[in-house]
Parts: structure tokens; sequence; C-alpha cells
């Protein structure tokens, strides 16, 4: 494709490459042209030669593969940047290091009245649940809250159950639970939305904290290639800010959509509070039309929504089956009601009963609004009861995937699986099946409970096996591992489809917003290396890089 003589030459060629496009008119190329922000012509090197001019930049791919800028479609980039600016556990393991990290945390900030922060893994504590006293040995007088990795439990010290008055008569909040020792007394962790209990009397983060929060976040995705998310829970005024206040100052290169939080105490009466946010705080690049939804919490804590009881060590059945957040009907009201506002139901689904009041409740929304096009899917989905895999294809809801977590590691092996037992541990994470069906399949990291590398999760989605683990454990559910094309397609074309962004990015076509990935490898090429090995070298957004390395063009 040659450009006319009145047009003038492309801004960005690229030549000499694996142009993954992602349109299965056209799946592979080898070059392209950019102009104006936009794809302008696909083709060989010689076609797309024509295009370049004296200011045209030329990259020679040199065989790398590029990809569709990658989509996350369920990641918390807000919080995960005030990770990094507070008491930041991601990248450690074991009770030692955490307690050397917020002792040296506490030195460093001498003048915090709280020491906030997170990233523990629940498989460093007996039966996944930490100890007060344990902080207490270090950091006895100051208050102390740091959430798990998953988000869904705290670690409090004495002096933080003091602050908020939790003693052993303090009613459980609904949705939540304070574990206690064989007297009742608190022991430390808070689970759900028992952690409220004490993140309520922290002081907020500021503005310019939640700005530099969200600078960091973009930047860190831009570097593995995302250039547009879904925020999963946008639930306080600051973060409302945050987005149209960066958005109005340009900085906001990302194309985001936000999933305003549903307060699960209330009702249908706080949609027009909603639509008023999503009014008022749409920006360039941020549209705030999506609702998330809780319907339970994660098996490890038992507060996943399970149609099956949950086993004890023994392997005997208990009484517990977990907590649906939101009683059927009244979550189907919820999700009937936002659906016919105009929003996209974002629902959180561990357990295979949640899933299945997932799918109840957006199955009231189809027969009380009749079809529409927002888009509802339901993230996480550890657990499907094989009977409503096929409901995903025949309701048109998106399947969101967190591939990482389909891996045998330490909170599967010594938490998760004991759970549920042999049976149904077999089920987690069935993104085969769900192909199978028919079911759209999209993907996100949620980040910072795990990597925001698209590349680290496509690997597990095609060897359900963890990097760290490969040669030395079996994969997990072999039979539910997918091909690399499709997993691409999860984090391209899907994503863009959830975000309902699938008309502009998601695909590398003539016309379509040229948001690419550059990668330092033809990622077919399994002689060049797992995965999971590759990186991505530069991002573009609108035809201009937004992270690039030096060997780009080295």
């Amino acid at each position: 494709m040659r450009p006319q003589p009145s047009e003038p030459a492309a801004d960005l060629v690229l030549l000499g490459g694996r142009i993954e496009t992602i349109d299965p008119g056209r799946p592979r190329v080898a070059a392209l042209a950019v102009k104006d922000g936009r794809i302008a012509a696909l083709g060989t090197d010689p076609e797309m030669r024509s295009w370049i001019g004296p200011r045209t930049r030329v990259i020679d791919l040199r065989g790398r593969t590029v990809a569709p800028g990658f989509g996350d479609a369920h990641v918390h980039t807000v919080s995960s940047g005030l990770e990094r600016l507070r008491c930041d556990l991601s990248d450690l393991r074991g009770l030692d290091r955490y307690l050397e990290a917020a002792v040296r945390y506490a030195a460093a900030h001498p003048d915090e009245p709280w020491i906030v922060g997170g990233g523990w893994s629940m498989a460093d504590f007996p039966g996944g649940i930490p100890s007060a006293a344990d902080l207490d040995r270090v950091i006895p007088d100051r208050p102390i809250y740091l959430e798990s990795r998953d988000g869904h439990t705290a670690w409090v010290n004495t002096r933080g159950l003091e602050v908020a008055g939790i003693t052993s008569t303090t009613v459980d909040l609904v949705g939540g639970r304070i574990e206690r020792d064989a007297d009742g007394r608190p022991v430390g962790a808070l689970q759900e939305n028992a952690c409220a209990l004490v993140s309520d009397r922290f002081p907020p983060p500021t503005t310019d904290q939640l700005l530099e929060a969200l600078r960091i976040g973009q930047r860190t995705l831009h570097e593995v290639g995302v250039t547009h998310w879904q925020e999963a829970n946008v639930g306080t005024d600051e973060e409302d800010i945050a987005f149209p206040t960066l958005a109005g100052r340009g900085e906001l290169t990302g194309r985001v959509v936000g999933a305003l939080g549903w307060d699960e105490m209330r009702g249908p009466e706080q949609v027009p509070e909603l639509v008023e946010r999503r009014t008022r705080t749409t920006a360039p690049r941020y549209a705030p039309t999506s609702v998330k939804f809780f319907a339970d919490g994660v098996i490890e804590s038992m507060t996943a929504a399970m149609l099956g009881p949950y086993l004890d060590l023994a392997g005997h059945p208990t009484a517990e089956r977990g907590t649906s957040i939101l009683e059927p009907a009244a979550f189907g009201e919820a999700v009937a009601a936002v659906d016919a506002a105009g929003f996209q139901t974002h629902i959180h689904a561990i357990g295979d009963r949640a899933v299945r009041e997932s799918l109840d409740a957006i199955e009231v929304a189809r027969r009380r609004n009749g079809p529409s096009r927002n888009r509802p899917h339901i993230a996480h989905l550890q657990l499907i009861h094989p009977d409503d895999i096929g409901r995903f294809c025949e309701l048109e809801v998106a399947a969101n995937a967190q591939a990482l977590w389909a891996v045998l590691e330490d909170q599967m092996e010594l938490l998760t699986i004991p759970l549920l037992g042999p049976e149904r541990s077999r089920l987690q994470y069935p993104f085969a099946s769900l192909l199978r069906t028919g079911a759209r399949l999209v993907m996100g990291s949620d980040w910072s409970v795990s990597t925001c590398d698209p590349l680290a999760q496509i690997d597990v989605a095609v060897n359900r096996i963890s990097e760290e683990h490969r040669g030395q454990k079996p994969p997990f559910v072999p039979e539910e591992r997918i091909s690399l094309e499709a997993a691409l397609e999860a984090f391209t074309r899907g994503s863009a489809w959830v975000n309902r962004l699938d008309d502009v990015v998601g695909s590398i076509e003539v016309g379509k917003m040229a948001d690419l990935a550059v990668l330092d490898r033809d990622l077919f090429d399994r002689g060049a290396g797992e995965i999971a090995d590759s990186r991505v070298v530069a991002t573009f957004i609108d035809g201009v890089a937004v992270f690039e390395r030096p060997e780009l063009e080295g």
C-alpha cells in the first residue's frame, strides 16, 4: 500500500518483524506504517518503505514480535502505586523479612502516625493467618496495618486493634470476620469487610500521593506493554479526583475504564450517585463506565462462596461454605439496576457458588432489561461448576481470567488444595473449557496481587507452570492449557472488547490507533526461550513511544 502523492510520509515505520495483528482476516505481516497516530498501512518491507520520508522514524525489528498494546481487564493501578510509596512487602517472602521491612519503614518515616502497607503472602503463615504478636515484638507503640497480597486479609498489631476498638466483644461485620483465638480474643488478622474496622481509622492518602501513585502505576504498566486497562475498584473520592486530574494535565497516556465500587451495605438507591460520579469524572482517556461487585472472598480464608463444604486438614467436610457478600435476590436487583443505567457489570467471584450467583444476577438483568451492549464480565473464576461453564457464552458474559494463579505453588499446595480436596481442585481455572464452549476469554493481572507483566501470565496460561518451578513441578491441570495464540488474543482483542475499546485498539488494523508492544524476540520461536523470558522493549500509544529500551534500535 503506497501513500497518495498528496499525502505526507508516515511518522513511524516498523520493518522486518513478526507483526501479530490479532486480525483473523490478516493475522500476520512483516511491516507497518503509522501516520497521525493510526495504523496507515500493513504489508511487506518493500511496500512499507514507500511510506518513508525524511522525518519518518524507521525501526528495523530484526525478526522481533510486535503485538497490539496489551490490555489489562482487571488491575489496581492506584493502590499498586500506593504500595510502592508505603511499606511494600510485595517482593519479599517470610516473616523475618516482613518484620525487617516494617522496622526499616518505621525508622524512615518517624512522623507518620500509622505504618500502612501490604504485599505479604498467606502461605508464609500457618493456615494463612498472621499474628499481632509478631508485629508487637518489633513495633509495639505505633499502629500497623498491612494488607495481604490479595487484599482480602489485614495484618494488624495490638496497638492497631486498640486504636480501632477491636476486642473480644466486637461483633463481626456483615461480609467480614475477625480471626480469634480459642478464647475469642482477636489474633491480629481481619478478613474482608472486617478490614474496614481498622482502615477507616488511619488518614486517607492525599491527592498528591494518589496522583504520584497513578503515575507510578501507569509507568509500570507501560514498561510491560500495557496501553489500556480497567481500574478494578475506584472506590474513593480521592481516586475519582486522581484520574480526571492527571487526564486534565495531559499525563494520562493509557486508555482507562474505571469500575466504580458498589457499596454492599446499600441497595439500588446508590445508582443515581454512581451516575453522577460517571458524569462528573469522565475525562479524556478515562471513562468510569463499569461498576465493581464482590460476590465473595477467597478460598484460603474460607470466605469464597462454595456450593459444597470446605474440608478440614484431615480431609473431612466442615460446616463452612463461605460467604455470599450479596444475598442472591438483592444481587440480581443490584446488577439489573446498574445495567439499566448503562453501566458494565464487573464481578469478583472466586468460589463456584459465587460464580453461579453472579451468572444468575446477570441473567436477571438480561430478563428485565433485554439485550444490552454493556458487556458484563466476571473476574478470577477460580472454581466454576461444570454445569455453569456453558452459561458464559449463553449469557454473553466475558470470562476475566488472572492466569498467573493457575499453577502449583506454596499457597495452592499448602492452603487451597487441602480446603478443596483433589476432585474440586482439578476444576480450578478452566480456561480451555471456557473456550471450547464459545466463551469470550479476557485477561487481567489483578496487580499488585500478582505481576502486571502480561508475558508472564500468558506463559502460565499456555504451560500451567510458574517460571520459578519450571522443571520442578508438573503442570497444574494440564488439560486446561490454551494456545499461545488464544492467550495473546485474550490479552489484546479480548481485553479491548471488555473495555469497549475494540473499535480503536486490540488488533493491528488499518485505521485503528497505533497502540503497539514491541517484544525482544520472536515470541513464537521456542528456541528463543520461554515466553516469560521475553520482555517488552518498546510501547507505543497513538504511534508515540511511552516507553522504550536502548536495545530497541541497538
